[in-house]
């Protein structure tokens, strides 16, 4: 990396070391999938003298896709949008408001088009030609089809962007429908969850500005560094999962000793998403829902989040051996690690349909309620 370009990031970020910046793009880029040595076209790209613009529109949303970005700490929100991208215009964290506001966001548009980054959070209404939200006048719908075409990239940031989320739920009174259903004609990356993980925008953002096009998408749309894996499969509950230990009850025994809550209904079985390895907020090991004992209840999955009821059981046809295969209750004693892979490994296979009988064994227990229609 040259040093006029780390100069210049170096003055960005506060005086922060040319060894942890370089550091930090690594990461980044193994996170999403990349080889370790992209974390230097990384940091060419954030070092780049010209901030990509960005224009981030909210409708039917309850702001906590924004709040989710304000908790950010890498980088932290400060430096984001005052230092590596241009946030021409948000609702909420815009300095300007009302008319100025829209004019700050009509000129960005104008000055940067098939360049800005267009991220949308919050389902579009459009029933009655989308009169349900309206910002300065006009509606959501007539908003997003007039600024998506100018757009060079578009996210759909949270589940009500990327395919309807709560407002959809129901009966959905409003018709309201998610940002790929709307603009069929263009590729839309979707970041669901509810609220979805910042780092994943932040990802797609600069994997956009390092390689000029979007990360790699499943079918629908999600980046596949982020959700390629189910939750159950990187779950640190997953283990007492093989071991058939679940926990029937909040505060019972196997819920306080930190044993798997899908018999509470838990949704990691059949969610595609980085929450177990990602984690949230940056504040220790065990900051997501499963983490803190309470089930997944499938916030990032159409079909699951919001549709399905919170304590029915999750469906298995999906479910994948473990990632890892380790003990429900580690050895206290200290066996050697080497000894311990060699064991699990020889005897995974086994574990894994042991815990498959031991589970089919409880379900009939409990009348089949996993296999009853959802």
């Amino acid at each position: 990396m040259k040093t006029q370009e780390f100069d210049s990031i170096e003055q960005k970020l506060g005086g922060i070391s040319r060894r942890d910046f370089i550091k930090f793009c690594s990461v980044l880029a193994v996170g999403m999938g990349l080889p370790l040595s992209a974390g230097v076209k990384i940091a060419q790209a954030i070092a780049s003298t010209r901030r990509p613009p960005v224009i981030w529109l909210s409708f039917q949303e309850c702001t906590g896709c924004v709040e989710s970005l304000l908790r950010s700490n890498h980088p932290t929100l400060e430096h984001l949008i005052l230092d590596l991208i241009s946030l021409d215009y948000s609702e909420t964290l815009s300095a300007a408001a009302g008319h100025q506001a829209e004019s700050a966001k009509n000129k960005s548009i104008e000055e940067n088009k098939g360049r800005f980054i267009l991220v949308v959070d919050g389902s579009i209404p459009t029933k009655d030609k989308g009169i349900y939200c309206k910002i300065g006048g006009r509606t959501a719908l007539e908003i997003l089809q007039e600024t998506a075409p100018h757009a060079g990239a578009i996210i759909a940031m949270g589940s009500c962007a990327s395919w309807g989320g709560i407002p959809s739920s129901g009966l959905n009174p409003t018709e309201a429908k998610g940002v790929p259903e709307i603009l069929t004609n263009r590729k839309v990356v979707t970041i669901p969850g509810c609220p979805p993980n910042p780092h994943n925008l932040l990802s797609t953002i600069l994997h956009y500005l390092t390689y000029n096009r979007l990360p790699e998408l499943d079918k629908k749309g999600r980046p596949l560094f982020a959700y390629s894996r189910l939750i159950h499969e990187n779950c640190e509950r997953r283990p007492h999962f093989d071991a058939g230990r679940f926990a029937m009850q909040f505060g019972d025994e196997v819920h306080r000793s930190g044993g798997c809550l899908y018999k509470l209904g838990c949704k990691g079985p059949e969610t595609y998403a980085n929450c177990p390895t990602i984690l949230f907020g940056e504040t220790g090991a065990g900051t997501w829902p499963v983490g803190v004992g309470h089930p997944c209840f499938g916030c990032s999955e159409k079909g699951v989040g919001f549709s399905t009821p919170l304590h029915t059981l999750a469906n298995l046809s999906n479910l994948t051996p473990p990632v890892f295969f380790s003990e429900a209750f580690p050895n206290k004693q200290g066996v050697s690690p080497g000894i311990k892979s060699l064991a699990m490994g020889a005897g995974g296979l086994v574990v894994g349909a042991a815990g498959a009988a031991v589970l089919t064994s409880l379900r009939r227990k409990d009348g089949d309620d996993g296999d009853k229609e959802e």
